[in-house]
């Protein structure tokens, strides 16, 4: 047994694309869907020796990628379940931290509202916990987010309210993104300066990350310099926006077996075998095969249908007159001259082909009292006889007598009848006509019901349905329904003047003599 494996790599690439985001991607990625495909073809040929058997393994891989954004919410409001409530963004609590500070209300918070807000009150210059530099005072939230289980990057987005009165203060926004331990992202935004007057701002921004990100650390903070109205924060948010990638990757293998038979079945095999397949519904189910009949369409055949099928067939049937052959005149025939001598040839080969001269023959060994027996024969018998049996020599001549005398009287009527022949050539003319008119006609219902018979199926003639139409066919061509309409009585004949009559046989007596002699015969054999 060989086998050869012919292994075609085919790679069809087919892209159809709406997203974009590649592995460690900083940021949000455009939402949309990718879809890939890759094709592969693996062929493998087995020979057996009697046949050979392809297999063609068609493997299509499709890779379908989804891309969306999905948004944390606010992770510093207690209500979505990140923080307690004493690290809220609303600041009704201090979260604790480095340097002084102080929880006002009223007039005391200026613009950011009458509720509690967050001041401020270090006056230092130190670096922070999360190193930023500058640092008097500092409030920290450290917030778990691995229930989010972002690992595709994304952005962290926040927003804060502040009020510096004094323009020489300080105050900043640091936000730090961790795996684990591990630093995702840091980054420290300068709300207001050292310098600036602003007064009343709200601020907002964003740092983007990429891969797992499951912890966030937020911190705010900054300098009074002249201890006079410390910087002012209130309503604190932050909410992290994360990729969030869905790849379906679906495999398809098709397998075709082609199958080439070396010339080792016969043609009725492979008709066999073809016919199977075409009337059978063929399954193949964990190994197994199943051949299912396919039920043919059933036609429902009654004399109506068939009369108006031959009615039909009739409308549309158009006799085409073939030419008419052409005819090749006959050889001319060599007319024989007609004289007595032939006459009298003719006449003498016909007596010659009958038994006369045997049954002479075997009148010449009857013994004499058989013959002298029988009285009712007329007297001119018996000496011809007797003369035989004295001169045997003279047997042969006396039929040529016989038919000398035949011949005398022949050529007289040979004479009379001289004007027939122009008769006889007449009638052979005259047969083809008879033959013709003779022949019976096909009627156009006949020709119908012939083509309908031969439209069925020669697989399906023996069905129920093919039966039914023949008999149906065959009685509509029968015409039963009128077939006992019209009758003829037959008259008896008497036909005993019929029996009352006698016909001679010549050459009877002759045959019951040779019968009576071979018996004597067989009888004196005995002894």
């Amino acid at each position: 047994m060989i086998l050869r494996i012919l292994v075609l790599w085919l790679f069809l690439y087919c892209s159809y694309s709406k997203a974009n985001c590649l592995p460690n991607v900083e940021g949000l990625c455009t939402p949309g869907v990718t879809i890939t495909e890759d094709t592969q073809i693996d062929i493998t040929e087995e020979d057996k020796g009697t046949e050979i058997i392809t297999t063609t393994t068609t493997t299509v891989t499709t890779s379908t990628t989804t891309i969306t954004n999905e948004d944390s919410g606010d992770i510093l409001t207690g209500s979505n379940g990140y923080v307690s409530s004493n690290k809220e963004g609303d600041m009704d609590i201090d979260w604790g931290g480095q340097g002084g500070a102080n929880m006002p209300t009223g007039n005391s918070c200026y613009g950011l509202g009458a509720d509690k807000c967050a001041q401020i009150t270090g006056g230092g210059n130190s670096t922070s916990t999360m190193g930023v530099a500058g640092m008097g005072t500092t409030f920290i939230n450290t917030v778990d987010i691995s229930d989010l289980q972002i690992d595709n990057g994304g952005e962290v987005k926040y927003t804060i309210e502040v009020d510096k009165q004094d323009a020489q203060d300080r105050i900043y926004m640091h936000i730090t993104g961790l795996n684990g331990t591990t630093s995702v992202f840091s980054g420290t935004d300068i709300l207001s300066e050292s310098g600036v007057s602003t007064g009343y701002q709200s601020y907002n921004g964003s740092f983007n990350f990429s891969g797992i990100l499951n912890k966030i650390i937020v911190e705010v903070g900054g300098r009074d310099i002249n201890l006079a109205v410390g910087p002012l924060f209130d309503d604190v948010s932050v909410n992290v926006f994360y990729n969030v990638i869905n790849t379906i990757i679906t495999q398809q293998i098709t397998t075709l077996e082609e199958i080439y038979y070396l010339d080792l079945f016969t043609t009725s095999e492979i008709d066999f075998a073809q016919e199977v397949f075409e009337f059978n519904d063929v399954t193949v189910d964990d190994g197994m095969v199943d051949f299912s009949p396919i039920e043919p369409e059933t036609e429902e055949v009654s004399f109506e249908t068939v009369e108006l099928e031959i009615d039909l067939e009739m409308s549309f049937d158009v006799e085409f007159t073939p030419p008419a052959p052409m005819e090749m005149l006959p050889p001319p025939e060599m007319e024989i001259p007609v004289n007595i001598e032939t006459v009298e040839a003719e006449i003498q080969m016909e007596l010659e082909e009958l038994p006369e001269p045997e049954m002479i023959a075997s009148v010449e060994e009857m013994p004499e009292p058989e013959i002298s027996a029988p009285e009712p024969e007329p007297e001119e018998t018996a000496p011809e006889i007797e003369e035989i049996k004295e001169e045997p020599e003279m047997v042969e001549p006396e039929p040529e007598e016989e038919t000398t005398e035949e011949s005398q009287e022949e050529p007289q009527e040979s004479e009379q009848k001289e004007p027939q022949p122009e008769e006889k050539e007449k009638d052979p003319e005259e047969k083809p006509k008879e033959e013709k008119s003779s022949k019976p006609k096909i009627t156009k219902k006949e020709k119908a019901a012939t083509k309908i018979v031969k439209k069925i199926d020669d697989k399906a003639r023996y069905d129920d349905a093919a039966q039914m139409k023949t008999l149906i066919v065959m009685q509509i061509l029968s015409n039963t329904q009128s077939f006992f309409d019209s009758q003829a009585t037959i008259v008896d004949t008497n036909v005993n003047e019929y029996l009352n009559k006698t016909i001679e046989d010549q050459y009877g007596i002759l045959f019951n003599m040779a019968q009576e002699n071979t018996i004597s015969e067989m009888i004196d054999a005995q002894y």
